[in-house]
């Protein structure tokens, strides 16, 4: 058998629901044609969600950032604050973080993502007493926030036992962690540009704890440090030993690394094709894993698009707010209106959807799409007054 038959003979297994190996997986991420390896992906995304494969989602959430100050400074972060530095760190208190709660409800928002530093006197407390304090106000939200390393640190902060400290936010209110702070699970590029956090094997432990105490979690892939095509293969396969036992991440998010302002400069981003590539491969590879989202806030909202064409079955979120990975260099937004046009335009059925993939609306008839639409991806300019961070939301109109 040539390369080229050998190639396709693993993307067909692939589509129709066969395991392939790690190693296999490397063959086809570095060597099959880029349209064949999108359409076997693309083949096993219908198969997977036969019935409703005419439909792609995306969710309405706010990013509430809480803080900038964080002990970690990871290389690539362009967003943290050191604790010492007084002139840039801020946090924000708990009355603003609510004012944000309630504008996420006005917009129609069903999620927010508690996302900041690793602060240095934050403990299980902190978390505790906020994520009960939304809950209070809105018990409608969904809190899809924080990760593995978060657990860490507030848990090392408390002197608990990370079993204590996701078992204490769960009751206060926490419904399910993000895939914040996976960065790369390899050791070499983990070290490379997060030294100072957990290493992948422990991440994977807590999130691994966390699933079995009944808090599911997504799954992320920060792409373009620097790493091997084999070390993302490795990421993924990490990702799918620990699925194999637990079942908790609905889905996997990779991302591509934005440049600015960091302390990686000058190193190569991923280009558009090897970000396809992933979403292809991951969708192939990931057989247990429900979900693949398109990135379209660090690709661009036409890759995006493309990514419907390549296995992933969402589009994200429209975000009312988002400071982190903007102050890299990610510059693209969108509105609700626009996402459903690209989902539109990519051939598919836009859907909101709750956190955990359930249709909210499904906008099966175009005719009926919002007409004035202030829902928009936004990311706010921060002053600083006295300490606290004020950013304001703006409310856009439709274009």
């Amino acid at each position: 058998m040539n390369e080229s038959a050998g190639l396709q003979a693993i993307l067909d297994r692939a589509a129709t629901g066969g395991r392939i190996s790690p190693e296999e997986a490397l063959e086809l991420y570095r060597s099959a044609p880029l349209h064949a390896l999108g359409a076997a992906a693309d083949a096993a995304r219908r198969r997977r969600y036969a019935g409703i494969e005419h439909i792609a989602t995306y969710i309405i959430e706010r990013n509430i950032n809480y803080t900038n100050v964080c002990v970690t400074a990871c290389r690539f972060c362009a967003f943290y604050a050191a604790p010492k530095d007084t002139a840039k760190g801020w946090t924000r208190d708990l009355d603003d973080i609510l004012r944000r709660c309630a504008e996420t409800v006005e917009l129609g928002g069903t999620q927010i993502m508690f996302q900041g530093g690793h602060h240095p006197e934050f403990g299980v407390e902190y978390y505790e007493k906020h994520f009960a304090a939304i809950k209070k106000e809105f018990p409608q939200l969904v809190i899809h926030s924080l990760g593995a390393s978060e657990v860490e640190h507030m848990a090392r902060i408390s002197g608990v036992p990370v079993e204590e400290a996701i078992e204490r936010i769960h009751a206060a209110g926490l419904d399910s962690f993000a895939g914040a702070g996976a960065e790369l699970l390899p050791e070499r590029p983990r070290k490379a540009i997060a030294p100072l956090k957990e290493s992948g094997e422990r991440w994977l432990e807590i999130m691994e704890i966390a699933h079995r105490m009944g808090v599911e979690s997504t799954s992320t892939m920060l792409m373009g440090t620097g790493e091997t095509n084999a070390e993302r293969i490795e990421h993924l396969r990490m990702i799918r030993d620990v699925q194999d036992r637990t079942g908790g991440f609905r889905a996997f998010i990779p991302y591509t690394y934005q440049p600015e302002n960091n302390h990686l400069k000058g190193r190569t981003q991923a280009t558009i094709f090897e970000y396809l590539r992933m979403i292809a491969i991951a969708r192939l590879f990931l057989d247990n894993v429900a979900h693949i989202q398109g990135s379209w806030l660090t690709v661009g909202k036409e890759a995006g698009q493309l990514s419907l064409h390549y296995g992933a079955d969402d589009l994200g979120s429209v975000m009312l707010e988002e400071n982190v990975v903007s102050s890299a260099g990610a510059k693209h937004r969108s509105n609700r209106m626009e996402l459903i046009d690209l989902i539109r335009k990519a051939g598919r059925v836009p859907a909101q959807r709750a956190t955990t993939y359930e249709h909210l609306v499904v906008h099966e008839d175009p005719a009926l799409d919002p007409v004035d639409d202030r829902v928009v991806s936004h990311v706010s300019s921060i002053a600083i007054e006295g300490g606290t961070a004020h950013p304001e939301l703006k409310l856009l109109g439709s274009r």
